[in-house]
Formats: structure tokens, sequence, C-alpha cells
């Protein structure tokens, strides 16, 4: 849950796109209203919705309170009919045992759930192990021609376990002229190590958590990768036995225990050079799941638009969130307020500012509330799979994923700056605002493949994911960073992400909801279709 062009450039494009009518986005309509945005964040942050969790008593409470309100707005069924989409999913339950780690001569080490180590599996089966799998360090993982990159060329690891390091080569050298340089790219996303060790055969992959590279603590891995979890029923990827993370120090012990005299594991596998290095270990452990295959929902309204009704503007928040869980403190309901109660909350702003237009914008408007955001993107990437409005008719997609809850801002920081021509029109807006646009002063953290954007970008639906908050009106860029800091080390995906009616100064959200109402309305109402940039990964041709 994170943020953050040339205006000639995107004059150019209007003019050889169509220009858009005069004033065609000047329609301000009702302002974004901050007692709507706190009435529904006390709501769905409330103790009643448990933690928001699909499968759970919270998503039908969520799923019938999200309907009511549309309805109550006059926006028509995004679905045919119905107001939601169904996507079916598999909740596994799973109940891993303590990992052992052979050492060889019979000699054996034993490592704790949670503490060191946490495991799970991918696949919907009721037990799964692995026993006595030879371990490889296979650097970071990754296999990218572009880059002239591939940590698994000459190894063949089917029926290994590779151990592999979190983000890019980049982030660790912070040398500019590899891959990205300190921002990561979706090679050294999580989904990404997974889905890449199974491609390769592998029977398991554990993921060395670096909290300064994995962009979140150790607390975050034991918070959202135990218990509960829930995947698509059948996304066709293929699945590893077992997937998990290993706490640093464990990890340590683990290349101490291979060659005690070997330093700079990190460093190395950070060259080009670098070649994989067989651990001298195995791996043993089980997972036995509890199964239940059911479906969640996304809830799609829309407002028809009066001119090119076949041609969409998307804007997307997740409704979910991770729960009930460990207590902390006494409190077991992770109630997920900023993430993404408040971004629920400032959509169905944005969704009643459209609604009290006198005349529907010339485009369609959909308003998309996707399920499993936190499991893995699940639902927005299965709305892109099997798209109830056509994805080459969808001109962009508008991504919430938490408010500004902190108070009007200087900046609008965008996330991914420089994918898009979306950019310019936000920057356009940002300006007339008052406001300056910076670039996700955090990139190495790799927020742009973190939300449901992703799966648009994924796609080719042009995206954009963007909010102030990194340089408070009055307090300051120091002022902002501590609030940020904070939130992370003691609230993310922690049952203290809480909310209570007037608890936030509800400015930021207010300012952020106007600039995002007015870039979805001045599309819709306009004839641009915003571009790829060149650099852009997601570019086709």
């Amino acid at each position: 849950m994170p943020r953050l062009l040339l205006l000639c450039s995107f004059i150019l494009t209007l003019a050889s796109c169509g220009r858009a009518p005069e004033n065609a986005g000047d329609e301000k309509g009702p302002l974004i209203d901050s007692a709507t945005i706190d009435r529904h964040l006390a709501e769905l942050a409330s103790d009643k919705y448990g933690g928001r969790l699909p499968f759970s008593e919270g998503e039908a409470l969520t799923l019938d309170y999200l309907e009511t309100e549309l309805k109550a707005l006059g926006l028509a069924a995004g679905n045919g009919s119905s107001y939601r989409q169904e996507v079916p999913m598999v909740e596994i339950t799973g109940k891993p045992t303590p990992v052992v780690i052979g050492l060889g001569r019979n000699e054996k080490m034993n490592w704790n759930q949670q503490k060191e180590i946490v495991t799970y599996s991918e696949r919907p089966v009721e037990a799964v192990s692995v026993g006595n799998s030879e371990m490889v360090f296979a650097g970071f993982g990754i296999v990218a021609p572009e880059y002239g990159w591939n940590d698994y060329e000459g190894l063949d690891v089917k029926g290994k376990t590779v151990v592999v390091m979190v983000n890019d080569p980049g982030y660790y050298t912070e040398d500019e002229t590899m891959f990205k340089g300190k921002e990561m790219t979706y090679y050294g996303r999580w989904t990404y190590k997974f889905e890449e060790a199974a491609r390769q055969g592998a029977e398991a992959c554990l993921i060395i958590h670096e909290p300064g590279a994995a962009g979140y603590p150790w607390f975050v891995v034991q918070s959202s990768w135990s218990g509960t979890r829930l995947t698509l029923e059948d996304d066709g990827s293929p699945k590893l036995a077992i997937a998990g993370w290993i706490a640093l120090d464990a990890a340590k012990k683990l290349f101490t225990i291979t060659d005690a005299d070997r330093t700079g594991w990190f460093a190395d596998a950070a060259s080009k050079d670098f070649e994989p290095v067989p651990l001298k270990t195995t791996f043993t452990n089980t997972v036995n799941n509890d199964l239940r295959f059911d479906k969640s929902y996304n809830i799609i309204a829309t407002l028809p638009g009066s001119e090119r009704p076949d041609e969409y503007v998307a804007y997307t928040a997740h409704w979910d969130h991770i729960g009930v869980g460990p207590a902390v403190d006494g409190d077991s309901i992770y109630n997920g307020a900023l993430d993404n109660a408040s971004g629920t909350a400032q959509l169905l702003s944005i969704a009643e500012a459209y609604s009290k237009l006198e005349t529907p914008p010339a485009r369609s408007i959909v308003f998309l509330f996707v399920t499993a955001e936190e499991q893995g993107l699940w639902g927005s990437d299965y709305y892109v799979r099997n798209p109830v409005y056509p994805l080459d008719k969808t001109v962009a997609n508008i991504n919430i994923d938490g408010i500004n809850p902190i108070g009007e801002a200087k900046d609008l920081t965008i996330t991914g700056l420089g994918h898009s021509e979306m950019d310019d029109l936000a920057t356009t807006v940002a300006e007339e605002q008052g406001r300056y646009v910076q670039s996700d002063p955090e990139p190495e953290k790799g927020y742009f493949y973190r939300s449901d954007h992703f799966n648009f970008a994924k796609g080719g639906v042009p995206a954009l994911y963007a909010a102030g908050g990194y340089e408070h009106a009055t307090k300051g860029k120091e002022y902002a960073q501590e609030q940020r800091d904070g939130f992370v080390a003691k609230r993310y995906h922690q049952p203290a992400d809480e909310y209570n009616s007037g608890d936030w100064p509800l400015g930021g959200a207010v300012q952020d909801g106007e600039l995002l109402y007015q870039v979805g309305l001045r599309l819709a109402n306009g004839e641009m279709w915003p571009k790829w940039k060149e650099s852009s990964e997601f570019k086709r041709d």
C-alpha cells in the first residue's frame, strides 16, 4: 500500500490522437466530500467486518455494504444485472512442520516456524512434503535476457530447494546501469522469484528476508504468509511444493554451515559472474493443508457513457484485508483501515462525485472493487484474465491503495513515474492544484508491482497509481517521513491499523480524490488514449 513528463509531449499527444473538446475536463461536479470518506472508512475498518478476509463473514458484510452504497448512488450494476463478479478461489490453511536442515553425517538442525522461517504450499492438496531436498543458493533467482542475466544458467534444480535473495542486483550495487539501479523491477518481487523457481522445476524456493530490500520488516512476513492464504483455483501457472521466507540471521547461519570462511555472499550474487553455490545441506518440510474451494467476489458498478459507452475508464481499489490473526496487545482483528478501507472509501467518494454530474461523461466509468489483493493481487488478476469490459476498449486504470492520512500535501508522488502518458495528465492536474510531481522516493521497495494496477499494466492498460504525502503542506518532509516510518513499523499488516471517525485529517485524501476524479473525468470527456512510454517494460509493439 504505498505511493508515487513532459507537458509538451502530452499536448502533442492530444493533437495526434484528436484534441479533447474545449474545457472537456473542467466540469468540476461536487467536490470530494471528506464526510463521505470518513463515514465509509469508519464503517469498513470497524471490528464488525473482522478484517474483511475473503471467504469470511467479513466478506459478506463488505460486499453487501458496497452493493448497497453503489445502488444508492444510482450507479448501474457492472456485470450484466449483477454488481458481483465471481472469482473462483481456494482457501489453503497451512500447518507446516518445523523445518529440518540436514547437515550430513546424520546431523540435522531444526528451524522454528515464524521465528526463523515461514513456509507454506502453493498447491491445493491436503499434504505436501519435500524430503532431503538438496539446497542451492541461486543468487537472485532471475532469468532476464534483456538484462543479460540468468542465475539458472547451466543449473538443474529439478527436485531441489533454491535459496534466493529478494529485490534486484541493482539495489545492492547501486549501479544505475544494472537492471534499473535502485528501482526494483518485477524480477525483484517475491512473486516472480517463486514463479521462476517453479518454471525451473524446483520443489521448493526460500527467499532470504532483508528488511530494506523487501520493503517491510519480518513481522509482515509472519502475519501475511502464515495461517490461511487464498489463491485462484487455477491461474494456469506452475506451483512450488513449498515456498517460504528465511529470516536473515537464519540465512547467515546456513551460509556459515556451508563455508565458514566465505564472506560476501550477497555481493557475489550481485555480479554477472556469479555462479550458483551448492549449500551442502538438505531441506525437509511437510505442510498439511485444510482446503476450502469457494468463490470470492469483485464488486463492479458503472456509469454508462453518454456518447461512447463502449470505451471505459476503470477505477480500482481492493476491499479486502487479512482478517483475524495472532493477537498483538490483546487485539487479533487486522482491521486494515489505511490498507485498504481508506482507498475503498475514497473510491466511493469519487463514485459519489460522478453520480452527481448533470450529464454523464462521454466514455463510461467503471468502479471496480477487487478481492484478494492482500493474497497476491488475485481479484484484479482474475478480472484482467476475464474482463467484463474489453481491455482493448479500456482507456486507462486509476488505482487507489491507501489514502494520504496526514493532511494536505505539496507533492503528488507517482509510483512508476515514466511508464505512460497517464503521468502527464496527472502532472497537469497536480500543477493546477499548486503541487509538484515526483517519482517514488523509495523505488527499491517495488510499490508499482504491489497493487492492482500492475495486473492492468501487464494486460496492456496504462495505469496511474499516485498520491500525496511525502511533503506535508505545512509540516514538511521530515514530518511526513516520520508518519510513514511509524505506520510501517507499528501498523502495516498489524491490528493497530485501525480508524475511528475523525481520527485522521482528511484534507490530503480530499486533495488526492479531487485529482483522481479530474484525471478520470478528463479522460472520459476527451478522446485521448494514453500511450506507454518507450522505456516502459509494458510497452507493446
